[in-house]
């Protein structure tokens, strides 16, 4: 019933650990090689006789549909090869599928990176799972699954969590490989015209990157279009625009956000960012209630903005106000998030000396 396809160039440091995850579900794997230089496709081999060449034009979508023209069942698992299944309810899945065999399902993907030294993961749903004879791939660079009817559609969750492990790799390699998307992503827009999803994906990869100032920049060109916040990508884009105004220091600029409250308060993760840029303007008292709130609300993306994330930094607020021990009641709200074990430390040996 399900083919897992797949499209990989030279990713041994990785392809191992994903395919050890899929092994045992004993579903069709299908690996499409578009021109490992190193022992890829030798690793592939040796878990399924599937593997087939491809040869590269700068076109993920061309490459994503060879891969799944040549899977022999209907229903299409879309994994990359730096990614993990943590989880999948076999016992469950085909009946959901099956419940909802003319739309899109989206799996749990964990993305496990780190910013200015500390490590974050953000919980995102990704469409992955689809009939192959509905639906396609469209895109040179961040494909998207469209309709082969050009039609709309809805999309259900399935029981499946994927870890994303392209971050665990070394800068470099990462950093190539993020600034291969950044180009192709200028070429697209090149060939297609302006398009505020394009202009998202690249501010995202300018991020990543590191690069603030070029990630605002496109994240405002993605912006000046009539986009519909219900798009999951526009929250995402609306969130990153704002922690690049805060890395980039400007703190009052951000301070516009606080137009969208309504929009998204429900939302922990953007209550979250609203309490960050109210702290970064000197506004502690409006911070406070604001992680306060973001801890209210149960279900988040970014792991920690409803818990100790939000702990630690009313933490640092009361600390900075001088209340040493209600700052010390909120770090040890934290459990074990590293910063939060330093400020304890450091507040003890204070009051030792």
């Amino acid at each position: 019933m399900i083919s897992i396809c797949m499209i990989v160039k030279d990713e041994s440091g990785v392809l191992k650990k994903c395919l050890e995850s899929i092994k045992d579900y004993n579903y069709e794997i299908i690996i499409v090689d578009t021109g490992s230089t190193d022992n890829t496709k030798e690793i592939a081999q040796k878990y399924t006789k599937n593997v087939y060449d491809f040869d590269w034009c700068n076109d993920f979508s061309k490459a994503r549909n060879f891969s799944i023209s040549k899977a022999s069942n209907d229903f299409i698992l879309v994994l990359d090869a730096d990614e993990i299944i943590l989880n999948l309810d076999e016992e469950n899945l085909e009946k959901i599928i099956i419940e909802n065999r003319e739309d899109v399902g989206r799996v749990v993907r964990k993305n496990e990176y780190l910013r200015e030294n500390n490590k974050f993961i953000y919980n995102e749903y990704v469409n992955r799972l689809f009939s192959k004879n509905k639906y396609k791939y469209y895109g040179t660079i961040h494909e998207q699954i469209v309709s082969k009817d050009a039609k709309t559609y809805t999309t259900y969750n399935l029981p499946i969590v994927i870890k994303h492990i392209g971050y665990d790799n070394e800068e470099i390699r990462r950093k190539d490989k993020i600034n291969r998307n950044i180009e192709l992503l200028k070429e697209s827009l090149k060939t297609k015209g302006d398009d505020p999803y394009i202009y998202y994906q690249l501010g995202k990869s300018f991020y990543m990157n590191g690069n603030f100032a070029d990630a605002k920049i496109n994240f405002e060109k993605s912006l000046n279009f009539n986009l519909d916040t219900k798009f999951e990508y526009v929250q995402d884009l609306i969130e990153t625009y704002g922690y690049s105004l805060i890395s980039l220091g400007e703190y009052k600029d951000s301070m516009k956000f606080l137009n969208l409250y309504d929009e998204f308060k429900d939302s922990a993760d953007f209550i979250f960012l609203i309490a960050l840029i109210y702290m970064n303007n000197g506004l502690f008292h409006e911070a406070i209630i604001e992680f306060k709130r973001a801890k209210s609300i149960k279900a988040c993306k970014m792991e920690g903005v409803n818990s100790y994330l939000a702990n630690y930094n009313i933490g640092v607020i009361l600390e900075c106000l001088g209340n040493e021990e209600k700052a010390m009641e909120y770090y040890n709200m934290c459990n074990n998030y590293e910063n939060a074990l330093k400020r304890i430390n450091l507040i003890i040996k204070s009051q030792k000396l």
